[in-house]
């Protein structure tokens, strides 16, 4: 038995929904979508708004590879089924109640843990995630487990803001946490203007960090207004010898979504002790360096794809005392989801892209 905050009694929805790997054709927007009922401890959450990620585009592209073949059409996981809804990005009002649910949420703002996780374990790493392996945000309604519907109802931050949060802020949380970033330490962000480097620049400097930054020329004074100290231009050809100007004495900490030759060059300049912490590859998934340059100075190479619950119950205390501002370049409505990856794929942007379901 569901028990309902609205008296609406239409079964469909609006979603934009995957059929398949490839373009912006992929994509179909459809009207009459059926409209999730929700299961047993589940919530079904009216989506007020859903923020575009990275994870979007390359899921939507086929673009994660697999191990023996990294230029394989695949999602993150490798298999993927379709019709897929993506969109792991969700703030909304919980519209009803699944059995063994109570009504404490009927009617609340909440904000959704997109991820998927194999056990009970606090610490668990998600072994998938809304808009990948179960239907996500890009729709007018979602149902997700109860648990992972947190009530945000009276944060200072607007339902777009909210949006903001989970994919971008979670994993930036969890990168800068499994590097145990301290207050003092030197840390270099890369992808410093995009969401994740944002939230990375704003988390790591309030913490007490030293936070460089690396982002285009036109970006710089965004990424300074979030809490970086110094910003460095990526075209510049001597990008390295800025750096090691600036920091003398090493990077305690790399917080890297770039990968791509980046590594090679900046690998150097990390102090003995170093702790590189890499969560994307938008300049380039397969790489060569010089793996003395890891073993020699004991630095420590740590791959972060998400969150755990520990970290985004740290981030809803951040969402709900509103110390955390999340940047919004664009919103779109969900009917332009095209336009909006569009414009997410050009890199113009800075901040988040956020899509408002009608």
């Amino acid at each position: 038995m569901t028990h309902s905050a609205t008296d609406s009694t239409t079964h469909t929805m609006t979603a934009a929904v995957l059929t398949k790997f490839g373009g912006s054709e992929s994509l179909e927007l459809h009207h009459d979508w059926p409209r999730p009922r929700p299961a047993a401890h589940q919530v079904l959450v009216n989506v007020t708004a859903a923020a575009v990620n990275n994870t979007d585009l390359w899921t939507r592209q086929g673009a994660y590879g697999r191990p023996e073949d990294p230029a394989a059409l695949a999602g993150w996981l490798g298999d993927f089924d379709f019709p897929r809804i993506q969109g792991g990005d969700i703030c909304g009002i919980v519209a009803e109640v699944g059995s063994g649910v109570g009504d404490e949420l009927l009617g609340r703002r909440v904000l959704i843990d997109p991820a998927l996780y194999p056990s009970a374990d606090e610490n668990a790493s998600p072994t998938g995630y809304l808009g990948s392996e179960a239907d996500g945000g890009f729709a007018q309604y979602v149902a997700v487990d109860a648990a992972h519907a947190h009530d945000v109802h009276d944060s200072p931050l607007t339902d777009e803001q909210l949006a903001c949060l989970p994919v971008a802020f979670g994993t930036a949380l969890a990168m800068l946490d499994r590097v145990r970033v301290q207050a003092g330490e030197t840390v270099l962000v890369t992808g410093a203007s995009g969401g994740v480097g944002l939230a990375l620049v704003q988390l790591a400097a309030a913490r007490g960090a030293h936070v460089l930054a690396i982002t285009s020329g036109s970006k710089a004074d965004a990424v300074l207004a979030n809490g970086a100290a110094q910003v460095f231009t990526r075209e510049s050809p001597n990008i390295a010898d800025q750096i090691s100007a600036a920091a003398p004495d090493g990077l305690h900490v790399v917080a890297d979504i770039a990968g791509g030759t980046g590594v090679a060059t900046l690998m150097p300049l990390m102090r003995d002790n170093g702790r590189w912490v890499i969560a994307g590859a938008v300049a380039g998934p397969v790489i060569e360096f010089d793996l003395r340059r890891l073993y020699l100075h004991n630095i420590q190479l740590i791959g972060s794809s998400m969150h755990t619950r520990v970290h985004f119950r740290g981030l809803v205390d951040l969402a709900r005392s509103g110390d955390i501002r999340p940047q919004i370049s664009a919103t779109f409505p969900l009917t332009a989801i095209a336009d909006a990856q569009a414009e997410f794929s050009a890199r113009r942007h800075i901040g988040k892209i956020v899509l408002l379901p009608e």
